[in-house]
């Protein structure tokens, strides 16, 4: 029967093309669930590749600043500090500079102006302080703090023969680190756990760079929620030494962490030992959280604004304590 030959054609025709039209339909969802997948892995790498902005002080610490330049950090602190820091006891904060008051002025056009302001808000400010050396300091005698903190330090010696640049650096932290320690909180080392970047199936094949991690305390909150400004002492108790500088060359090549973990031997005969510390942490120094904080150089203002101080890369602190 003709007839029914070519009905039967059709339908089959017919039931093709609904079979390729549902295959097309199918690929397209297949390619949209793909694509709102792919939305949502980048959404969620973008949040873990910003944490949360790491304030590394606590409103009960007490904080000496090393090598303060024009001392707009200490201004941050105290005039405009992240939320969780509002009630900082502004007496609580020693701000320092190596250089004479009279040099500091000279140097740092903007510094006399930023002093006034700190000690109006009642925090002390010392000059003719050598970090390597805080034991000239008769303002230090008996004290001690739970937070020294050194923000791009720099021995400014202008050498140009680079692995003596270095070495000079190097030595500069290391004296740092060696004067450092009479002038810390007692108390137990600091008990952390790291908080490490969650992977996806996708993602397996991926470097773990353990220096991204951050570290959290037990008290705190290991959730994917929104990021937050939040404080993130390392403990009450035994006192912390943070260093700050931007995480590309040279400054790289200074290997600040190894030098605190695994010190050479001092030179100088009859010398103690030099201090090893344990390192508790690295995070990003995110200079938009300290409001009107300036970084300035060791010899001053910039000649006709061409001075460079490293290029690319972020600023990262590396914070420590003494080993037992």
């Amino acid at each position: 029967m003709p007839g029914h030959g070519k009905k039967a054609s059709l339908k089959a025709t017919l039931q093709s093309q609904q079979s390729r039209l549902k295959a097309k339909q199918k690929a397209v969802h297949a390619a949209q669930v793909a694509e709102q997948r792919g939305k949502h892995r980048k959404s969620q790498s973008s949040s873990k590749s910003h944490p949360p902005p790491t304030v590394p002080f606590s409103p009960t610490d007490t904080i000496l600043l090393i090598g303060e330049g024009n001392f707009s950090f200490a201004r941050a602190l105290l005039v405009d500090p992240p939320a969780v820091l509002e009630h900082l006891p502004p007496a609580a904060v020693t701000a320092t500079s190596y250089d004479s008051e009279e040099d500091c002025y000279a140097k740092y056009p903007d510094a006399k102006e930023i002093v006034e302001t700190v000690r109006s808000r009642g925090a002390q400010v010392l000059f003719n302080v050598d970090a390597t050396r805080l034991h000239k300091c008769p303002a230090f005698k008996g004290r001690k703090w739970d937070r020294i903190v050194w923000n791009f330090p720099h021995a400014g010696k202008s050498i140009t023969d680079q692995d003596r640049n270095i070495l000079s650096n190097q030595q500069l932290i290391l004296d740092f680190l060696r004067s450092a320690p009479h002038y810390l909180a007692q108390g137990p080392t600091p008990l952390v756990h790291r908080k490490r970047r969650r992977k996806s199936s996708d993602d397996d094949d991926d470097d773990d760079d353990d220096d991204d991690d951050e570290m959290v305390m037990d008290n705190m909150s290991d959730s994917d929620a929104e990021p937050s400004i939040r404080p993130t002492p390392a403990i009450a108790g035994r006192g912390t030494i943070l260093i700050t500088l931007r995480n590309v060359p040279p400054y790289t090549a200074w290997d600040v962490p190894r030098l605190a973990k695994t010190p050479p031997k001092s030179s100088r005969t009859g010398d103690t030992p030099n201090p090893r510390y344990k390192l508790l942490r690295s995070f990003v120094f995110r200079r938009s959280l300290w409001k009107g904080y300036e970084h300035r150089m060791t010899k001053g203002e910039r000649a006709h604004g061409q001075g460079t101080t490293g290029v690319g890369g972020e600023d990262r602190t590396w914070e420590f304590c003494l080993q037992d």
